[in-house]
């Protein structure tokens, strides 16, 4: 048995400056960080060597890999050349809620695949190997920072060249700034799910056809990189300032990114301590982010009580091989 462990990413800012559309142009950056909420894959041979099953929602048995229905999974093994195998996915966190969900899995399955044949994948190819399969094989119209978060894990700062090549530069604070950023990000669960690629198709389709679109991306791009200065000089109360102005522009890039509930809970929140927030992901479902000094939080979690806090703590390892028998 082979079991791989793969984080969820919470993104600061730079979000879509990661799609095609946007950094072929104009290249893009994402400050972003993973969690300790995982995507767990599991893999061991099947006992009738001549089938193929994977458990996930629903439980698939072919005795053809290109008779499943799941596209990551039938592109995985596909590309792989693997069958006769058991695969079961547990996550921690349901899909849909901004947390690049989709991208843990390739991630992790890519992993768990290059153990089952005793190859080595260094992170970033693992990264660029979900890439591939997600943009180009299977065309979703998606960014790349989810699965550079998922292969490489920390608090990282990510550049998206036009060539297409990607820099990943790990964000350096003082051990105390850091734990205190820690403490200070609160994440409040709206509900629902959402269609990323739906959001994410339409933002990428205004990056082409409106001006004042690219250019509110192009200064989400300008405050990546003030972000970057800001924490590596320890000003970690910068990130509630800058979250505040990313979500503002954010929310006018594409419908369904925000509704009117969304920015009474978000008005509620700034009104009760918070420094800024934004929804995780491509928006119009899942989590709220929300940067709280810690001397205000008690007030903060009092207000917003109606909705459910998930408590998280950074993780620092990206995707790994958690256990082989």
């Amino acid at each position: 048995m082979i079991v791989t462990r793969t984080p969820f990413r919470i993104s600061l800012c730079g979000g879509g400056s990661d799609l095609p559309a946007f950094y072929e142009k104009n290249g893009g950056c994402v400050i972003s960080t993973t969690i300790n909420k995982y995507m767990y894959i599991t893999s061991h041979p099947s006992f009738d060597k001549k089938t193929t099953t994977l458990r996930y929602s629903k439980v698939e048995t072919v005795d053809d890999v290109r008779k499943v229905e799941h596209k990551y999974f039938r592109q995985c093994l596909i590309d792989e050349k693997i069958d006769g195998v058991e695969i079961t996915s547990i996550a921690d966190v349901p899909q849909g809620t901004g947390l690049g969900s989709s991208s843990a899995f390739t991630v992790g399955l890519i992993n768990n695949l290059k153990c089952i044949k005793r190859e080595y994948a260094s992170k970033g190819e693992l990264a660029e190997l979900a890439c591939n399969l997600e943009i180009k094989k299977l065309g979703n119209p998606i960014g790349k920072q989810d699965q550079y978060a998922a292969a490489y894990g920390g608090l990282n700062f990510y550049k998206f060249n036009p060539d297409g090549s990607v820099d990943v530069e790990p964000i350096l604070l003082s051990h105390d700034m850091y734990k205190q950023l820690e403490k200070n990000l609160i994440m409040l669960y709206v509900g629902g799910e959402h269609s990323a690629s739906t959001i994410l198709k339409e933002q990428s389709k205004n990056m082409v056809s409106a001006k004042e679109k690219e250019a509110g991306q192009q200064r989400i791009v300008d405050m990546t990189y003030r972000l970057k200065y800001e924490l590596e000089h320890n000003n970690i109360d910068s990130v509630g300032r800058i979250l505040h102005e990313n979500w503002m522009i954010k929310k006018t890039l594409a419908s369904g990114i925000s509704n009117p509930k969304f920015d009474k809970w978000y008005d509620k929140a700034l009104k009760n301590g918070a420094l800024g927030g934004k929804i995780l992901g491509a928006g119009g479902s899942g989590f709220f982010l929300f940067y709280v000094p810690e001397e205000r939080q008690a007030k903060f979690r009092k207000a917003m009580k109606e909705l459910p806090e998930m408590e998280f703590k950074f993780d620092h390892t990206g995707t790994i091989v958690k256990f082989v028998d």
